[in-house]
């Protein structure tokens, strides 16, 4: 990929962008190219895949070559030059590494330090990523952030490797098989010592989006918990388990209970500060992750707490070792992809019943035609009692005269004239 962008560029097609759309693939390696640029090298044929004209959405296979011609890579527009990293910056991020393989790159972030860059926020973990570009001094994609923790929780954050790595374990987080368990102190004691917090959120209005309330009218969050531990009845230690991924979600769901995590004053107000010598910042902790690999073995990584939890831990007097972090075991909540389709297999049951119901009522109206109605009712083109209609369809009893002329046999009628049962000409008689 080091071809100058006044040439033509060869590209062979990685394991980690097997099944991705061409259009998508230029925007995970150049995405300096803009989607119309590519459509149109598409429809003059100048971007080509192992030789063969390629539209943008084109699935591509390993191995696969694609031609991308000159031009195009010029930084996008209002795209910011990005400032190298200063050597404490380099040994802030070695100091947080946990794992590092060909797909994953695991970090314990630190308390304090947020996971994105925001408004006057210049140092975040995604501008330290760039301390982990390439492998052993050979070039290579850029890290990229799969999910996040608030910027005062601390503990496992994984971000990918390639971006193939990064669409992988995204659907594990966006499916729910990925396992995250959270350590947290809390104020008091919940009455139940397990159980689960079945409560939808929503955003809180006035608050610009950034902060959480329970609302009944909001998305699903359910969080399951356990108590390890105890200090008496100022305050617990609690073992999290996130079944969905709601924004602050554990937060709001323990102060709703009336045990807000210790330090989060943002949720639990005044009431969230320990006295004596607790420290003040927010005791939660990612703890622990379980989530599938692209090689097939799990990832299964966990980080140490931070010191100030840890102080605070010793100080309380809790062991570390009563809690190994191990999620609840059973069947992972269904995922997005499986209710869709549920709902689709649904629906398309409900349209057959459908089909089948309009399908019995068009072959039941020739039955009845065929048959004809009772004395009083009409009769189309049948016999019906009082005889034979003369000519065409009326009949004695019948609501209409028939289209042709009488010829005045018993059971017809006379054309304009009136019909037995003291029908008015031109109208309907009333049945008797």
């Amino acid at each position: 990929m080091s071809a100058p962008e006044n040439e033509v560029r060869q590209f062979t097609v990685g394991h980690d962008d097997e099944g991705v759309r061409l259009d998508r693939w230029f925007k995970r390696h150049l995405p300096q190219i803009g989607f119309a640029t590519i459509s149109r090298w598409a429809r003059t044929g100048q971007v080509r895949v192992d030789g063969k004209r390629a539209r943008p959405e084109d699935r591509l296979a390993p191995g696969q070559v694609i031609r991308v011609p000159p031009g195009g890579a010029s930084p996008q527009r209002g795209e910011r030059e990005r400032v190298p990293l200063t050597e404490e910056e380099l040994e802030q991020a070695d100091a947080m590494l946990l794992h590092r393989d060909r797909a994953a790159i695991v970090l314990n972030k630190p308390p304090g330090l947020a996971t994105q860059g925001g408004t006057n926020t210049t140092v975040h973990v995604d501008r330290l990523l760039d301390a982990f570009v390439g492998d052993g001094g050979k070039p290579g994609p850029r890290p990229r952030l799969v999910h996040r923790l608030d910027k005062d929780t601390s503990g496992v954050l994984l971000t990918a490797a390639t971006p193939g790595s990064a669409a992988f374990f995204s659907k594990r987080f966006s499916g729910r098989s990925a396992k995250k368990i959270y350590w947290a102190l809390v104020v008091g004691v919940p009455d139940i010592s397990s159980g689960t917090i079945d409560l939808p959120l929503a955003k809180q209005p006035g608050t610009g989006g950034e902060k959480m309330m329970p609302d009944e009218e909001g998305q699903p969050a359910k969080t399951r918990y356990r108590v390890v531990d105890r200090a008496g009845n100022s305050a617990s230690w609690v073992e999290l388990e996130p079944l969905t991924g709601r924004t602050h979600q554990l937060r709001v769901h323990l102060a709703a209970i009336g045990h807000p995590i210790v330090g989060d004053g943002k949720y639990g107000g005044q009431a969230a500060f320990l006295t004596g010598s607790i420290s003040r910042k927010m005791h939660l902790h990612a703890r622990r992750l379980i989530i599938d690999h692209p090689d097939g073995t799990p990832l299964d990584v966990t980080a140490e707490l931070p010191e100030h939890f840890a102080a605070s831990m010793e100080q309380l007097g809790f062991d570390e070792a009563m809690s190994d972090a191990e999620p609840e075991t059973g069947p992972p909540p269904p995922s997005k992809e499986l209710l869709k389709q549920v709902a689709k297999r649904h629906a398309k049951t409900v349209r057959k019943e459908r089909r089948g119901e309009r399908r019995s009522r068009t072959t039941a109206a020739p039955k009845a035609k065929s048959g004809g109605k009772a004395a009083g009712g009409k009769s189309v083109g049948g016999k019906a009692a009082g005889g034979k209609s003369a000519g065409g369809r009326g009949s004695a009893g019948s609501a209409r005269p028939g289209p042709g002329k009488a010829r005045g046999k018993p059971g017809g009628t006379k054309a304009g004239g009136a019909k037995p049962g003291g029908q008015k000409p031109g109208g309907r008689g009333k049945r008797t």
